[in-house]
């Protein structure tokens, strides 16, 4: 290269070094072929004017010539940090931090991106990467004031005062507090208080039977469409106690149940980590086995099942990641009224059609598999075990195994639109299970395996959806806000169900995969939360319209 044409570039590097940006412009906006290097100062000078569309065109362009230079995505993280472009903004200054992990300006700049943004988890993360990790903390408080007992509120927190916030505390607070109960939403903020930050923990606190006479009236009422009441006490004494109950009187369906849980050591201040429960579920319930819950579908078994439950169970947090819960259940099963249907001799095994007393002993570990604060996605596996043994002529024993995925994503860097949810779950029986112990896949009030075209029910008696004693499930789903005023929320969005079951010693079960499509409407009003579900079975052509209420 002649020394003609050195002559602008040595000026420019003069310019720049100056900061006389307009000079850096005039003289590199002449060369048409810029190198990478006179990309950048020809961006940065045009970025420094406010010249912003032109500053990120350049500094794209000197990416694509030098990608593992890191000054380029910082460089442009400002352009779209000035511009208010936030979620570009994180995704220039992680791609430098791939180039640099160390780099302390980016990971200030990231961690301050994320925290104007409120998502303190991914700011904390940053900021604790830096040489002086941050950020400090001056006092911790709560607002509004809440009613639960301090002692235990300060046991939930799992920072202090005068210290460094760390990723993993904030994340075993957020678990702690999750496992009182009594928390329908709570948010962690930093609130800057000069160089150091207070902690202010913002929640809304389940008390009584609800904060106000309305609240109380709609979360006990609100399940009279299905014949059912439901009163619910939170936070006795303040000790994060809380007494569920439910009375359904329907005909077919009759249950009454009751469940008692806190933290332990009622008649100290408790420990958020550990959480007993004790309940009783009692139902009489009057079943139909079919293969259909629309159309042709002859009934194949009916019988009555009466049932008596007592139950108990302890679980413990083992910091953010680890939770375990061992329990026990003693039951009695009668079943009266058995008539076998159109199948010569009934679906139902007479291993399956047992009665008498049942011990079943329950065990679940759950683990937190991946979390990534910065792309707000939260990836959750669990297994859970349930061995049973029923006193007849002869004993029967039994065991369930299950295993679940569970991917929560929030694909924006503020806020919950477009949350999206994925379940993915494993089932398998062995032994000789009991009818009400197989595997239900379909809509109904007392099944967690939904296949949202399949009910359960049909003329108000359970045993449409199919049964069988192992299950493959995977269900899908993603809401958009539609309003929200701080009492009232509605969410709508589609959904995706997939699944098959099968039961390898019977007639029960189905040979073929089911999917079911469709759009719900989620409808929050003071803290109980109605789903209006419209599901099309893909296979059949069948279609269902259901309304769950639940919390």
């Amino acid at each position: 290269m002649s020394r003609a044409q050195d002559t602008p570039v040595e000026s420019s590097k003069q310019f720049f070094q100056q900061e006389h940006w307009a000079d850096v412009v005039q003289v590199l906006a002449g060369i048409p072929h810029r190198r990478a290097e006179q990309e950048f100062e020809y961006g940065v000078a045009l970025a420094h004017l406010g010249r912003w569309t032109e500053a990120r065109q350049s500094l794209l362009a000197g990416k694509r010539l030098a990608p593992g230079d890191k000054r380029f995505p910082i460089e442009l993280a400002g352009v779209e940090f000035r511009e208010k472009r936030f979620a570009a903004a994180a995704i220039h200054l992680r791609r430098a931090l791939r180039l640099d992990p160390e780099d302390e300006y980016a990971n200030e700049f990231l961690a301050t991106v994320y925290f104007l943004q409120g998502n303190n988890e991914a700011a904390v993360k940053f900021w604790n990467r830096l040489p002086q990790p941050r950020p400090g903390l001056a006092a911790i408080r709560n607002e509004p004031k809440l009613k639960v007992r301090p002692a235990l509120l300060d046991h939930a927190l799992a920072f202090s005062p005068s210290s460094v916030l760390t990723l993993r505390e904030l994340r075993e607070t957020e678990a702690r507090l999750r496992n009182l109960e009594i928390l329908q939403s709570y948010r962690l903020d930093l609130l800057s208080s000069g160089d150091r930050f207070d902690a202010v923990v913002r929640a809304q606190e389940l008390n009584g039977f609800g904060n106000s006479k309305l609240e109380a009236l709609v979360r006990t009422f609100s399940g009279l469409p299905n014949q059912e009441v439901t009163p619910e006490y939170y936070n006795l004494g303040g000790r994060a106690i809380n007494i569920i109950s439910g009375l359904r009187w329907d005909s077919d369906k009759r249950r009454a149940r009751i469940a008692l849980s806190g933290p332990l050591g009622l008649w100290s201040a408790g420990d958020p980590r550990w959480r007993f429960r004790v309940n009783v579920d009692l139902r009489n319930e009057n079943w139909e086995i079919r293969n259909g819950f629309t159309g042709p579908a002859p009934i194949r078994e009916s019988l009555n099942l009466r049932k008596d439950a007592y139950g108990a169970e302890i679980s413990r947090l083992f910091g953010w990641r680890w939770k375990w819960t061992l329990g026990a259940e003693v039951s009695n099963r009668h079943l009266r009224n058995v008539v076998p249907g159109s199948v010569p001799g009934g679906v139902l095994t007479p291993q399956q059609l047992v009665q008498g007393y049942q011990v079943k002993q329950t065990a679940a570990i759950e683990y937190q598999v991946w979390r990534s604060a910065e792309h707000r996605i939260k990836i959750a596996a669990q297994v859970s075990s349930q061995a049973g043994r029923t006193w007849s002529t002869p004993d029967r024993t039994f065991e369930k195994l299950e295993e679940s995925l569970a991917i929560h994503w929030l694909p924006r860097i503020r806020g919950d639109d477009y949350q999206t949810w994925g379940h993915i779950r494993y089932g398998r029986t062995f032994g000789e299970t009991p009818f009400d112990e197989l595997f239900m896949l379909g809509l109904d009030a007392d099944n967690g395996l939904l296949m949202r075209a399949h009910v359960g029910t049909r003329h108000g008696h359970k045993g449409s959806a199919p049964l069988g004693r192992n299950y493959f499930l995977s269900n899908w789903e993603t809401d958009k806000n539609l309003y929200s005023n701080g009492i009232i929320a509605v969410k709508l969005g589609p959904f995706v169900d997939s699944g098959k079951i099968t039961d390898p010693a019977g007639q029960l079960g189905l040979p073929k995969w089911l999917v079911d499509a469709g759009a719900q409407a989620k409808v929050r009003v003071l803290g109980v939360g109605v789903v209006f579900s419209y599901g099309k079975d893909l296979r059949t052509g069948n279609n269902e319209f259901f309304v769950s209420i639940g919390r």
